[in-house]
């Protein structure tokens, strides 16, 4: 796999029609100095120096333009950008687990980069982050344009495409990612090829309960997505990890996802939670499947 030259080809991705306007306005924001950064669960970027009128409505006006924002939430400059997840909910959560220090970390389907940021704090070697979306891509770049942090690297990259950073990383996150792929195992085998031996995959997926290594295969969509392909028992998920080579399966956390979470904000306007669930049953999809349970395991390459 020639990694550098896929990388090369989908900069083009950034020259989309409904791209190609969000870079424009991003590339003609203001240039802001003395500022600073509280990575908190929102990430917020302030300045000592006053920012004219002008300029805050051209911030404003760009991130509207690169809505929906889905993970977050982030304070620019008092521009509250309050994303449909709140997604330090899930990462304080993992906050506990998490040993980063002077390591190598990816984020694979790092969406705008949200927990790329929170996991400065732990002062990594360096965090790549890999989601194909030229969107995610643009909302990284408005925040990073003034968090300007140099450990921070995006590409427009698929968890497909791990293999080709082998044996670079000893940390891998990888959430909310699992579902939908069509081959799970396959899928794992690619991130544990990006591994040193040794590292420790960081794992978020749906579950469903029960103690049978056995699956939900949804016919049609779960909670009206239509890429999600197997929602497994932890069992079967323990059993997928085996069959790709990783050992020493932990359990880390196991929670339901609930409408304070994830719901409908003013910068993703569309449905969202609420409107997947059983409107007379939370406990049920609207397709009546388990409502969305997701398990955080960690596991090792060998």
């Amino acid at each position: 796999m020639d990694i550098k030259k896929i990388i090369k080809e989908r900069k083009s991705w950034l020259e989309w029609k409904n791209i190609a306007p969000l870079r424009k306005s991003l590339r003609n924001l203001p240039d802001i100095e003395d500022v600073e950064i509280e990575l908190d669960d929102w990430i917020k970027i302030t300045s000592n120096q006053k920012i004219s009128e002008k300029s805050m409505e051209s911030i404003l006006e760009t991130a509207l333009m690169m809505k929906p924002w889905r993970k977050g939430p982030f304070d620019l400059f008092g521009i509250r950008i309050d994303s449909e997840w709140r997604s330090y909910m899930k990462y304080n959560l993992l906050r506990p687990y998490l040993d980063l220090e002077g390591k190598k970390v990816a984020d694979v389907g790092c969406n705008n980069g949200y927990y790329m940021f929170r996991m400065l704090e732990f002062s990594p070697d360096f965090i790549l982050g890999i989601d194909p979306s030229p969107l995610f891509f643009t909302q990284f770049e408005l925040i990073n344009r003034y968090i300007r942090n140099d450990r921070l690297r995006y590409e427009l990259l698929g968890i497909e495409h791990m293999p080709g950073f082998a044996d670079m990383f000893d940390t891998v996150l990888c959430l909310g990612v699992l579902y939908h792929r069509s081959d799970p195992v396959t899928a794992l085998k690619s991130l544990k090829r990006s591994l040193k031996r040794g590292g420790e995959l960081i794992l978020d997926t749906f579950v469903i309960e029960g103690d049978e290594p056995v699956c939900l295969v949804p016919e049609s969509t779960y909670s009206k997505i239509r890429n999600i392909h197997f929602v497994p028992t932890v069992t079967a998920l323990e059993n997928w990890c085996k069959k790709a080579g990783f050992v020493r399966f932990e359990v880390l956390e196991n929670v339901k996802t609930k409408t304070e979470e994830q719901r409908r904000t003013e910068w993703m306007e569309g449905e969202s939670l609420r409107e997947f669930l059983h409107p007379d049953n939370h406990d049920l999809t609207i397709e009546g499947y388990p409502a969305p349970r997701r398990v955080f395991v960690r596991t090792y390459s060998k």
